[in-house]
């Protein structure tokens, strides 16, 4: 397939569709692994083509341990994506990590439990290194952008990814952030190393929620909806700002991940 973007943008909870693009098509991208989240939109945006995929589905139809993770990657290597941004909603397992506050995680701890978690499931095997999962040139930029727009964010942080859907326990909770993680979601893993695996840059844009049950501060829907629909309206604007601000030619090493990888 020819490439069709460079750029792709992975929506989590509270961000559905990307207002941005000019000239938006959607197209039906068909993979190996069965069908994507949603159509995936394409349109550019300051002269940069982006590709758009919900990771829910439209309408939020699709639960995080049910996301067909390998379909959405691969689509978006078919369409010649080089680097993705992943907006996730995310709790917060400490103090200072405030909602509404987003954090752009340089770590991550894994608890998911029966997702599909790579392309090489044999005839060839590949074991990717994840020491630093995030791509640090994309990292660096939106640092860079968030801090020179004034948002609340925290440059490093250890997501904890979870299976769901359920929420933690009162004792796990507890347990998680005794271990220094920062925030908890549903929806990183496999998403992260799949992207390793296809030379793909990943970026997750954190956006958090809510205090996790830790806190014991009682937390309504609707507060949560109020602070997601507000963390959206930052992301938004952060996009339109990291966008066309990327470096054009990568300069970091997410596109050799295979190259001491294969067995």
């Amino acid at each position: 397939m020819t490439a069709e973007a460079e750029i792709g943008v992975i929506g989590g909870s509270g961000v559905y569709d990307i207002s941005l693009l000019e000239g938006p098509r959607e197209v039906k991208v068909y993979t190996p692994y069965g069908d994507t989240s949603d159509r995936i939109t394409l349109g550019t945006f300051k002269g940069r083509r982006v590709a758009f995929l919900p990771r829910h589905g439209k309408g939020h139809r699709i639960p995080p341990h049910r996301i067909n993770f390998r379909a959405n990657i691969w689509a978006m290597k078919q369409l010649g994506v080089t680097r993705i941004i992943a907006p996730s909603a995310v709790g917060s397992l400490q103090q200072d990590v405030q909602p509404g506050h987003l954090v752009f995680p340089d770590q991550f701890i894994d608890l998911t439990k029966k997702r599909e978690y790579t392309f090489y499931d044999g005839g060839q095997v590949a074991h990717v290194s994840l020491a630093d999962p995030f791509c640090q040139e994309m990292r660096g930029a939106a640092i860079g952008r968030a801090g020179a727009m004034g948002l609340k964010f925290h440059e490093k942080g250890t997501y904890l990814c979870i299976e769901g859907p359920r929420f933690s326990t009162r004792a796990e909770s507890a347990l998680y952030r005794s271990w220094g993680a920062h925030i908890i979601g549903m929806t990183l893993v496999p998403e992260v190393n799949l992207a390793r695996e296809q030379g793909i840059c990943y970026l997750t844009v954190a956006m958090v929620t809510d205090y996790d049950v830790w806190a014991e501060k009682p937390v309504s829907a609707q507060e949560v909806v109020s602070t997601l629909t507000l963390n959206a309206e930052k992301v938004q604007k952060l996009l339109r700002e990291l966008i066309p601000a990327l470096p054009t030619e990568r300069g970091c090493s997410c596109a050799d991940a295979l190259r001491d990888s294969v067995v």
